[in-house]
């Protein structure tokens, strides 16, 4: 029984990722790079968009794969709350922006921006890097409020769960502006 427990043990320290997410509270590292919306490419400004309201940003593997395809057809639905609700929405990968223009029109649907990232310096900089394929991000998601905190994170490589938990932090915190906090 001791050595199952051992072995368990070492098989759990042998799956944790080598990056861990930073924790709400942890100023977000800023960051300026290439982006595209609807298929026109931009600078991307993590200090102007907060200027707008509250950040929703997050980390993907790889455009037009299965995980990230499903994710940003979500995240394209949401959008427009996203959006009602002052915030900005955007993906970064490491994927070279002629092909996140084609991936911010079709899978990202022309409403939100997608980020490339190819020197992984943004993704480093949010340890959001891929233990078991460090050239990729992990599907990790923030939510940085106005004063460049971060106020949300979550990683998991199932894509399910990432614009709901951003968009319930999103909407805890509006709820704890209007009150005053």
């Amino acid at each position: 029984m001791k050595r199952l427990m051992i072995l368990g043990l070492g098989s759990a320290m042998l799956a944790a990722p080598l990056y861990a997410a930073l924790a709400p509270g942890a100023q977000a590292p800023d960051f300026t790079t290439e982006a595209t919306l609807a298929g026109k490419p931009f600078k991307f400004s993590l200090a102007d968009a907060l200027k707008q309201g509250p950040v929703v940003l997050y980390f993907y593997p790889a455009a037009f794969t299965p995980g990230c395809t499903v994710e940003a057809h979500e995240f394209a639905e949401a959008t427009d709350k996203f959006k009602a609700m002052g915030a900005t929405v955007i993906g970064v990968s490491h994927d070279p922006i002629d092909k996140l223009n084609k991936f911010s029109v079709s899978e990202c649907r022309n409403k939100f921006a997608v980020a490339s990232d190819a020197d992984q310096k943004i993704t480093k900089a949010y340890d959001a890097v891929l233990a078991v394929k460090p050239e990729y991000s992990d599907r990790t998601s923030y939510v940085i409020s106005p004063t460049g905190k971060i106020i949300y994170e979550y990683t998991a490589l199932n894509p399910e769960q990432h614009v709901g938990n951003t968009m319930a932090a999103v909407e805890k915190w509006r709820a704890e502006q209007k009150k005053g906090g």
